[in-house]
Parts: C-alpha cells; sequence; structure tokens
C-alpha cells in the first residue's frame, strides 16, 4: 500500500499490482487489491459472481457481494462514447477520471447532496502507456432513473413525486453551486423506501463543478440542461409530460432560488 491522496475528506491509497494499480480507502483496499490478484479484474469478478444482476449502460454493469460480509458493489468498465468510441472503445490516458468522480463523489456527500458512493477503481495496464479502468460504487437499492419513471415503466414511483423529489435535489445542489454540465433524465436515480416519499439522487458526477456564483444562476444552469433532457425524453418516448408541465416544472425550481441574484 503506497501513495495516500485525498478525496474530499477520505483518504486514498493504493496497491501495485503487476499489472495494476487499485485505489481505495483503506477500508476497502485489501479486499479490492484481492479480487484483482485473483479474478484478473473487478470487472471480470463481478461478472463471474453467482447470477450477478446486469445493469444498463454502455456495457454491462454488474452488481456483485464483497467478500467477507463486505456491502454489494456496482461494478462498471469504462468506455469512451461520441464519434471516436470505436477507435478509442476503453483506453484512456492516466490517470483517467476515475479519481475524480471518486473526488467529487466525496465532496458532494459532504456537503449532504444525495449520489453514490465510490469506493474504488482499478487501472490496468494497457499498450502504449495506456491504461483500462473499473470503477466501484456502492450499491443503492430500490432505484430507478427519472427517464423510467417518466416512460411510466416503474409503477412504485408517480411521476409528480418523481419530479418533487428532483426539485429537492436540484435546490441542493444550488444552494452549495454545484453544476452539472450533463445532468439529464438518466443522470438522477429515484429512490422508494416503504412509507416514504421517493429521494431523488444525482450520478455521473465526474463532470460536475461547484462555483462561486449564486444559487439562482446554478439552479439556471442546471435546470436549461435537464429541460432540455425532459423534452428529448418526452419526444423519443412519448411521456405523458406535456411542454407546459416542463415549464411549470422549470419555474418551480427557479422559485426555489428566487432573490439570490448577485
Amino acid at each position: 500500500m503506497t501513495a495516500v491522496q485525498h478525496a474530499g475528506l477520505v483518504a486514498i491509497a493504493e496497491t501495485r499490482l503487476p499489472h495494476a494499480t487499485v485505489h481505495a480507502g483503506s477500508t476497502w483496499l485489501p479486499h479490492l487489491a484481492a479480487l484483482v490478484r485473483e479474478h484478473g479484474s473487478l470487472y471480470d469478478w463481478a461478472a463471474s459472481q453467482p447470477q450477478p444482476r446486469a445493469l444498463r449502460g454502455r456495457a454491462p454493469v454488474y452488481v456483485a457481494q464483497l467478500p467477507d460480509g463486505g456491502p454489494q458493489v456496482v461494478v462498471r468498465h469504462a468506455w469512451h462514447g461520441g464519434l471516436l468510441a470505436p477507435v478509442t472503445q476503453d483506453v484512456f490516458r492516466r490517470p483517467t477520471r476515475a479519481p475524480i468522480e471518486m473526488a467529487r463523489s466525496a465532496e458532494l456527500h459532504r456537503l449532504g447532496i444525495p449520489t453514490t458512493e465510490v469506493l474504488g477503481y482499478a487501472l490496468y495496464d494497457a499498450a502504449f502507456g495506456l491504461v483500462r479502468v473499473d470503477v466501484v460504487t456502492r450499491y443503492v437499492d430500490n432505484t430507478a432513473d427519472l427517464g423510467m419513471v417518466l416512460a411510466g415503466l416503474v409503477p412504485a414511483i408517480e411521476c409528480e413525486a418523481a419530479l418533487t423529489a428532483t426539485l429537492e435535489l436540484l435546490e441542493r445542489l444550488a444552494v452549495h453551486g454545484v453544476v452539472h454540465p450533463d445532468l439529464n433524465v438518466k443522470n438522477i436515480l429515484l429512490q422508494t423506501t416503504t412509507g416514504s416519499s421517493p429521494r431523488a439522487l444525482v450520478i455521473d458526477v465526474d463532470v460536475v463543478h461547484i462555483e462561486t456564483s449564486t444559487p439562482d444562476r446554478t439552479m439556471q444552469r442546471n435546470v436549461a440542461r435537464l429541460t432540455r433532457s425532459l423534452h428529448k425524453w418526452n419526444r423519443q418516448f412519448g411521456c405523458d409530460l406535456a411542454d407546459a408541465r416542463i415549464a411549470e416544472f422549470a419555474a418551480a425550481a427557479m422559485a426555489r432560488t428566487s432573490g439570490t441574484r448577485s
């Protein structure tokens, strides 16, 4: 174990293996490193578990139980997106965006903003000094993304309740100056618990940044990005979410930070 760094308030250390470097907090680092030694990669370990649960993504994303009574985790192998994805595929320049994602996750938790918890990641040596990446997050059960809810695919969560929870999330982001440049219906998770209203979490946080602008300005930027996604999702899937309702949602969000303009 070497090279301690910090992600928010979490001390991150690394274990160097012949073909990989594993990064995590002291609690989970030995477990993750042992899995890489035994299985070659965290992703291969998760995929090999009995009846792994595959989630949607650019590639299957697996849910598995860490050994020795550890928590359920989600293991994601990173892939490029965009036009060059067929060429760049799953190889990245060091240090990749994984340490940024882990740092942002820790910082949002410190601010009280609901998001998934990144427990660690592993970098695997590839050709020409490049690396492949697996990221491990703590599994959050009973969740569905906002897009699925709006498309009527989650009967347990009503659309209006999901929008209300999203407004609360947007307000928390705005109060702390957190801007998510890619805030869309797939990057907001709704979690349900028995007897409680749904709770909204923000994900894909490696792109977020914290600014010193007013809550009103932060809200405006996040709402503009999310409402574009709502309109696009409505056109693609014919959700029962009229343009007028989207406008009402945007106005309700802005009203939560009214009076905070500089």
